[in-house]
């Protein structure tokens, strides 16, 4: 895909509504480290400005919160802000939380030291969410996507058998075919269109077994299979998901590797070719 040619979802703000508590439950979180090692080549300090985009249940809010940032938690669903306060009030520090995604950001917000953007970036307009966050970065700061991977190792067979079944589900079949290429992970050819060219890709990566009802919960937390969108057709599709795995558990479980990812975009420094 290239930037002449643009996958733009229509705005939905409460496409996750009935998500929020299977995001919350079952989703993958960002290994402190991953967030540490993020936070050290941003150059941040306690006490900077971020603006975590599409927040969700504050995944990445809550950490850089912990680690002394002054952050703003965004995203378009209150059920998400709500699933947020409460994950900061367990932890034990504040977040600014904020009702809107990047369809509503404006140039007199800011300036951000660092905006965060996890597993959200392909629900964007994203040329038009970079040319905006342009605008509202502080002149030395940059923009940290976020994303989940899972590496083609043996311990991962049960994947392909996960995501033939949720594209069965899905009625966005363009965007179902973007996932299934990886493009909704790709941001190069959209950041080298924009002011944040200079980028850095750090990874962690783990191994832990997972149920299959938690990997039942995480197919719901995703939008196409989410229960408002499934409707009656919930129970099948668990059974379908549950008949598909079977095959690849033990004891209701199968292994999983993990790649956590972060890519870290800034602008090209003065002076440099």
């Amino acid at each position: 895909m290239t930037v002449s040619e643009p996958l733009v979802r229509a705005y939905e703000p409460h496409r996750f509504k009935s998500a929020v508590p299977f995001y919350e439950g079952y989703r993958l979180g960002y290994p402190e480290r991953l967030v540490q090692r993020v936070i050290a080549l941003a150059g941040l300090r306690p006490g900077d400005s971020v603006l975590d985009l599409g927040t969700g249940p504050g995944f990445l809010a809550v950490p850089f919160a912990q680690a002394g940032m002054t952050v703003t938690a965004a995203d378009p669903e209150p059920a998400m802000l709500d699933a947020a306060a409460v994950a900061a009030d367990a932890a034990g520090v504040p977040l600014t939380l904020w009702q809107g995604g990047s369809y509503e950001l404006t140039p007199a917000m800011g300036p951000f030291k660092l905006v965060t953007i996890g597993r959200a970036f392909h629900w964007m307009d994203r040329e038009a969410t970079l040319a905006m966050l342009d605008k509202i970065v502080a002149p030395d700061g940059g923009v940290a996507f976020f994303h989940d991977a899972h590496p083609d190792v043996p311990e991962n067979r049960w994947f392909k058998a996960l995501c033939e079944v949720t594209d069965r589900y899905n009625k966005e079949a363009a965007h179902a075919a973007e996932r299934k290429r990886g493009g909704h992970r790709r941001y190069e050819p959209y950041l080298f269109a924009s002011a944040f060219v200079r980028l850095d890709g750090l990874s962690v990566t783990s191994r832990a077994e997972i149920s299959l009802d938690a990997l039942v919960g995480r197919a719901f937390s995703m939008s196409a299979c989410a229960p408002d969108q499934l409707n009656e057709r919930g129970p099948q599709f668990e059974a379908e998901l549950r008949a598909a795995l079977a095959p690849f558990a033990t004891h209701d479980k199968v292994v999983e590797v993990a790649e956590m990812v972060a890519v870290l975009a800034r602008r090209m420094e003065q002076g440099a070719v």
